[in-house]
């Protein structure tokens, strides 16, 4: 059988080299949760998986979740596969897309259920210029600081909102105000530690404020923490390739979208696992 993980940087990312049809042994999903933990990202070149293939590797992996049925592209053919594009034949709302071009974490700002455990992204259409998806280890970043600051980041909230998250989108509070999602918020540990020992940052540009710090203060810490992360020690930015799948650790590594061609007809389909921890 061929299966090989290859780290691609030491704090982030690994290239897995698997044949299709291994992906059904329990050995190789084993691994691959196993290998997720560890390097945050994981890529499988040109594996070319169709939307029935994806979703039954979704569900090896863990229970599904589907968070974005409300959305365009959410409703796609098969159910549980969310078609990102900025296509205006699919998508009529592409504030959510163009929110992706800053790091995020999926899911944060929803309050009634844990964040998604991992996301599956696979690669339809690739835009000829931009559409890299880059992400920063929210896990190596916390490690990485000094014991003195981990210290002050102790106990620390964070209110995540979905208005928050596309705020960067819009010219005016007025055509802020009118999206769907904009009272969909929660707080989150600003220092998460997961079932697996680890702790990780919950930050990215859903992360609005720290309750009980003033406005300016708190964020301003979130810009820096941000930019911590996002420093090439503990980030890794993928070229796509038609085909590719790129699964990563969705509490443990921000993602974003460099900017590209609305018309060039850049589409991704995203599965998603359901957290299993909570996050509160």
């Amino acid at each position: 059988m061929n299966f090989k993980i290859e780290p691609i940087k030491p704090n982030i990312g690994a290239t897995v080299n698997v044949d299709r049809s291994a992906l059904s042994d329990p050995t190789v999903v084993q691994r691959c949760l196993e290998a997720l933990d560890v390097h945050d990202v994981l890529v499988f070149p040109r594996l070319g998986l169709t939307d029935k293939e994806q979703l039954a590797f979704t569900d090896r992996l863990g229970a599904r979740v589907d968070f974005t049925r409300s959305v365009p592209g959410g409703s796609a053919s098969e159910p549980g596969v969310y078609k990102i594009t900025l296509d205006p034949k699919i998508n009529t709302e592409p504030e959510y897309v163009l929110g992706t071009f800053f790091y995020h974490m999926d899911g944060m700002p929803i309050q009634n259920i844990p964040p998604p455990k991992a996301t599956l992204l696979s690669a339809r259409v690739v835009a000829p210029k931009g559409g890299q998806t880059q992400f920063a280890s929210t896990r190596a970043a916390y490690e990485g600081l000094s014991a003195a600051h981990k210290a002050e980041l102790e106990g620390l909230r964070a209110l995540h909102s979905a208005r928050a998250g596309v705020r960067r989108v819009f010219d005016s509070e007025a055509e802020l105000a009118g999206i769907r999602v904009g009272s969909v918020a929660g707080e989150r540990p600003l220092v998460w530690t997961s079932a697996s020992g680890r702790k990780s940052l919950l930050i990215g540009e859903t992360a609005d404020r720290i309750v009980g710090m003033p406005l300016a203060e708190g964020r301003a810490l979130l810009a820096r923490l941000l930019e911590w992360a996002g420093q090439p020690d503990f980030s890794y930015s993928h070229q796509w390739q038609e085909g590719d799948l790129v699964i990563w650790n969705n509490c443990g590594a921000l993602h974003r979208v460099i900017p590209y061609d609305r018309n060039s007809g850049r589409m991704m389909h995203r599965t998603s696992l359901a957290g299993v921890e909570a996050v509160a």
